[in-house]
C-alpha cells in the first residue's frame, strides 16, 4: 500500500511538471504568431497613410505652382500696366502745364532731342514709309526688301577697320583705336614699315585694277554669328503659315471658329447619310 502511493505521487508531479511546459509551449506559439499578424497589418496601414501623404503633397506642391506662376503672371502685367498709366499721367500733366503757359506741347518736347537725334529719326521715319508696301510686286522688289532688311542687322567692327587704316596710312598704334592696358607686349607695336603700309593700303583700298581677291578671312565671331542668323531664318521659314480661310471648305456655315470645328466633327460621321438631302435641298427638288 505504502509503495503504490508513493508511485501514484511520483506520477502526478511528473503531469504537474510536464503541464507547464506544454502550456509554455502554446504562450511562445501565440507570441510568435500574434505580434506578426499585427505586424504585417501595421506595415499595410502605414503604406497607405504614406501614399495618402504623397499624393497630398503632389496636389499642394502642382496647386501651389500653379498659383506662383499666376502671380508672376499677373504681377508683370501689372507692372506693364502702371508703367503705361504713369507715362499717360505724366504726359498729360506736361500737356496741362504748356496750355496753362501757352506753349505748343509737340514744340515744347522736341526742344528736349538733338540735332542729330532728330535727323536720325526723321530718316528712320523716311525709311519706314518706304517700306510700308507690303505688297509683293516682282522677284526683284523682294529681293530687294530681304536685302535692305539683311543690311539693318549688320554690325561693323570699326575696331579691325581702324586697325588696318593705322597700317594703311603708316601711323603709330592706338592713334585711331583706343589703347588697351590689358593687351600686354601686343599692343607696343612700332610704326609699319613702308613695304607693309603699302601692302596694307593695297589691301584696305581696292580698285578695279587690285589683283587680290578672296584672301579674307573672318573670325571666328563673325562665322559664329552668319550661322546663327541662318538658322534663324530657316526656323522662321519653317514656322510660316499663311491662313488661307475657307480655301477647301466651301460655303461658310459657321459662326465662330468653335463652331466650324464642330461642324467639321458633324460632317465628318453624318456627310454620307445628308449628302444628297442636302443636294436635293439646293437644287429645289426635295419633297
Amino acid at each position: 500500500m505504502a509503495l503504490s502511493e508513493l508511485e501514484e505521487k511520483m506520477m502526478s508531479a511528473e503531469e504537474t511538471t510536464e503541464s507547464p511546459e506544454v502550456g509554455d509551449q502554446t504562450e511562445d506559439q501565440t507570441m510568435e504568431s500574434g505580434p506578426s499578424k499585427v505586424t504585417m497589418e501595421e506595415r499595410k496601414a502605414k503604406m497607405d497613410h504614406l501614399r495618402k501623404r504623397l499624393a497630398s503633397s503632389s496636389r499642394a506642391n502642382r496647386q501651389s505652382l500653379i498659383e506662383e506662376s499666376t502671380k508672376i503672371k499677373v504681377s508683370a502685367r501689372d507692372t506693364v500696366r502702371l508703367e503705361r498709366q504713369r507715362k499717360l499721367a505724366e504726359t498729360l500733366r506736361l500737356k496741362a502745364d504748356a496750355e496753362e503757359r501757352g506753349e505748343d506741347v509737340d514744340r515744347a518736347k522736341n526742344w528736349e532731342y538733338t540735332i542729330e537725334e532728330n535727323e536720325a529719326w526723321e530718316k528712320k521715319l523716311a525709311r519706314k514709309r518706304r517700306r510700308a508696301d507690303f505688297e509683293f510686286h516682282d522677284d526683284a522688289h523682294a529681293a530687294r526688301r530681304r536685302y535692305k532688311k539683311d543690311l539693318d542687322l549688320i554690325k561693323p567692327d570699326l575696331v579691325a577697320y581702324n586697325k588696318q587704316k593705322e597700317v594703311a596710312l603708316g601711323l603709330a598704334p592706338g592713334t585711331l583705336t583706343s589703347f588697351d592696358p590689358n593687351a600686354g607686349s601686343s599692343s607696343l607695336q612700332v610704326v609699319p614699315s613702308m613695304l607693309e603700309q603699302q601692302l596694307a593700303a593695297d589691301d584696305l583700298y581696292r580698285d578695279a585694277n587690285t589683283l587680290m581677291y578672296g584672301d579674307n578671312k573672318p573670325s571666328e565671331e563673325a562665322i559664329d554669328r552668319m550661322v546663327s542668323k541662318i538658322n534663324k531664318d530657316i526656323e522662321k521659314k519653317g514656322k510660316f503659315h499663311r491662313k488661307r480661310l475657307n480655301e477647301d471648305e466651301g460655303d461658310i456655315t459657321y459662326i465662330n471658329e468653335h463652331n466650324r470645328v464642330f461642324n467639321k466633327k458633324i460632317a465628318r460621321y453624318y456627310d454620307k447619310y445628308t449628302s444628297e438631302i442636302r443636294a436635293s435641298f439646293e437644287r429645289g427638288t426635295a419633297l
